[in-house]
């Protein structure tokens, strides 16, 4: 048996590529990917900070947690004409169309403001404005 001299060099530690998946994304949940935006919410009575995450509103339903009575949802919409229908059909008089060609911007979905609602508890969740 030989004994080591001590000229091996120390060994060191090189860490994975990438981490390996939490718990959650190996159970089948997924990381929120996309502009969500943490808030902290002031501390409570018992001094422990909450936070939550502001999910954004878009054309068509999301799926969020709803505010008021905490179910996941998938949020129901509904369409009116937006600020931009009414100036389109403004202009559209203005140029002589008056005779119902200014109404056809209240028809167009690209016109539309989309008011998000909860299917459960029926409260508003918000407005994507066009």
């Amino acid at each position: 048996m030989s004994k080591s001299t001590g000229n091996a060099p120390p060994f060191t530690y090189v860490p994975p590529p990438s981490a390996p998946p939490s718990y959650l994304e190996a159970v089948g949940g997924v990381k929120p990917v996309g502009p969500y935006t943490p808030v902290l919410a002031p501390a409570t009575a018992g001094g422990t900070n909450i936070l939550t995450t502001v999910v954004p509103i878009g054309r068509t339903s999301t799926h969020m947690i709803c505010p008021s009575c905490h179910a996941e949802i998938e949020s129901t919409t509904r369409t009116e004409p937006g600020m931009i229908a009414y100036l389109s059909g403004f202009v559209i008089a203005l140029l002589g169309c008056w005779l119902g060609c200014c109404l056809i911007p209240c028809c167009i979905d690209d016109c539309m403001d989309v008011h998000h609602t909860c299917p459960n508890c029926k409260a508003y969740l918000g407005r994507y404005r066009r």
